[in-house]
């Protein structure tokens, strides 16, 4: 019988033998899920039983493989939730929630909030504004029809405690009846696109081979769904109302004309700027990664 400890440590080394730079977290996660018990609740010297160390042995060897760890476990966590995810959804991560948070400190601010969460995918943003801020109405967008089921299956896990309205349409639609509906009354809209240029192929396999393409690219330079956000989103908000978009760390200020933030700042209607007071966050490593901008 081999313990914990041992087993982690042999996990550990052939994850990290294959590139994966989280392998001890990732080994520990993995186990856990196993074992039935969070991560933080195993004990080293425990023993692992056989049965469960031969499940173990299938699911790293799909791991080693480079499926993501969020697929073979089927859930992800983000902020104060848990998500199911899967193939055709995007694996939200950890940058994500400082979007969130930067609309939810809007949001607390508000009274009787409205937000629209587009591009929602698994509806990471969209659930966590809803139950961050209670009384927000909050609707997520989302276009692709191999992520709207999991978005519909991971907004069912929280009803009828915190009521979402989902659409699945396009974010740039602007003659979209939801957003007729919608017009000039929401007090924020937050968007993580697809940003990544076309001919730009992702260096990590996980993301190359099993995002969905949808969820990734944005055009040329990576910018059109940035764009026609921009202009649902102006659509949206009444004036003071704040727009965050996430965007790629190369996608920052010194990107200049590249740059999210130039893309909102030059936004216009009628030879009208649509924003005021943009401008760009950086996420935990200190790298550009949201751009919020003010509805004038």
């Amino acid at each position: 019988m081999r313990t914990i400890r041992d087993v982690l440590v042999d996990a550990q080394h052939r994850l990290s033998n294959v590139g994966i730079d989280s392998a001890a977290t990732e080994s520990a996660e993995l186990l856990a899920f196993v074992l039935g018990v969070a991560r933080g609740r195993m004990f080293m010297q425990d023993v692992v039983e056989e049965e469960d160390r031969i499940l173990f042995e299938r699911l790293l060897a799909k791991r080693l493989n480079r499926i993501p760890l969020q697929h073979i476990t089927g859930k992800a966590a983000f902020r104060r939730i848990e998500l199911e995810v899967g193939p055709g959804v995007f694996i939200p991560r950890p940058e994500s929630e400082l979007v969130a948070e930067a609309a939810i400190r809007f949001l607390n601010h508000r009274e009787n909030p409205i937000a629209v969460d587009l591009c929602t995918g698994s509806g990471a943003i969209a659930i966590s504004l809803a139950i961050e801020v209670p009384g927000t109405q909050v609707v997520g967008i989302e276009l692709s029809p191999d992520a709207y089921p999991w978005l519909e299956r991971n907004i069912q896990r929280f009803d009828p405690e915190i009521p979402i309205e989902v659409h699945q349409i396009d974010a740039t639609d602007c003659e979209a009846e939801v957003f007729a509906r919608l017009s000039g009354i929401c007090d924020v809209v937050t968007c993580n696109p697809p940003y990544i240029p076309a001919d730009m192929i992702p260096r990590d396999p996980e993301v190359r081979v099993h995002e969905p393409a949808m969820a990734l690219y944005g055009g040329v330079d990576g910018l059109d769904v940035v764009r026609g956000i921009a202009k649902t989103a102006a659509m949206l908000l009444k004036p003071g109302g704040l727009l965050v978009v996430e965007h790629a760390d190369v996608q920052g200020p010194e990107a200049g004309e590249m740059s999210v933030v130039n893309v909102l700042r030059g936004a216009e209607l009628d030879a009208e700027l649509l924003y005021t007071a943009v401008s760009d966050r950086q996420d935990f490593n200190q790298r550009p990664r949201f751009t919020v901008a003010t509805r004038v």
